[in-house]
């Protein structure tokens, strides 16, 4: 079996794989200063909950935007786990993909392992949007390749922020509203924050497939608010919340067979 974590800026997610199957998927918030120790105590529990002993864990895998905690990630494999895990980003990981923008080495160990799961589940090319601590638009060619991409503020970060910075708006849930005009200020904070991140996911996918000279490219959304976005737009083609997940599947099997 194959324990997969993919380590971002707000969630550490875990997932043991047996062969295509997935076995157990559990999050917990990225604490940089929790220790391995911390981690297995509270990895092995849940994985006891699904009869998945530490010893059927074969090889390990992870991606990491966050340099600070990725330590004791790596510990956690060589100490509990039987080994050294594959880390994206390290010599020797070959992702499948080539990554043509000016800094390859600027992009997230995240966002490029999400592309090569895109591209080998949906093809290419296509634009894959995902709705994190940042929403991040990425770019795959009609071969896989990475071509760039756009980062915006994520809409939860927005949100806080609108909140954190006016003394008089409070806190509103994100949800779409029956009215674009609203009759009064919590409707129009959630207007303004819902169909305000609707048009901007349409008006750059209309700009990107434009600039990329391809009217056709599918849309793939994946991230915690994937589904709630993709009800109320008729841009995203596809949803999958296991993408960035099911890509560190991909890239391993693809380096372990090389």
């Amino acid at each position: 079996m194959l324990l997969a974590i993919d380590s971002g800026n707000t969630n550490v997610v875990f997932a043991v794989y047996d062969g295509d199957a997935l076995q157990g998927l559990w999050r917990c918030g990225n604490d940089t200063s929790r220790t391995a120790d911390e981690y297995a105590v509270w990895l092995t529990q849940l994985m006891n909950l699904k009869d998945i002993p530490m010893s059927a864990i074969t090889g390990c895998i992870i991606a990491s935007v966050v340099p600070q905690g990725l330590f004791n990630l790596v510990s956690l494999c060589e100490r509990y786990f039987g080994g050294h895990p594959m880390v994206i980003g390290e010599d020797g990981v070959d992702l499948g993909l080539k990554v043509l923008i000016d800094r390859p080495e600027h992009v997230g160990a995240d966002r490029l392992v999400t592309a090569v799961s895109a591209y080998s589940r949906y093809g290419g090319p296509s634009i894959l949007i995902d709705f994190g601590t940042a929403t991040t638009f990425e770019v795959i060619d009609g071969d896989g390749n990475y071509r760039g991409g756009i980062i915006a503020p994520g809409i939860n970060l927005s949100a806080e922020a609108l909140h954190m910075a006016s003394a008089q708006l409070p806190r509103v849930r994100i949800e779409p509203t029956e009215k674009v005009i609203g009759d009064a200020t919590v409707p129009a904070m959630k207007s303004g924050i819902f169909w305000g991140y609707i048009g901007m996911i349409e008006g750059l996918v209309t700009r990107v497939r434009k600039e990329f000279g391809v009217d056709d490219m599918q849309v793939i959304a994946t991230g915690g608010l994937a589904a709630l976005f993709a009800e109320s737009t008729d841009v995203i083609d596809h949803t999958d919340r296991e993408l960035t997940i099911r890509g560190l599947l991909e890239v391993y099997r693809r380096n372990k067979r090389a």
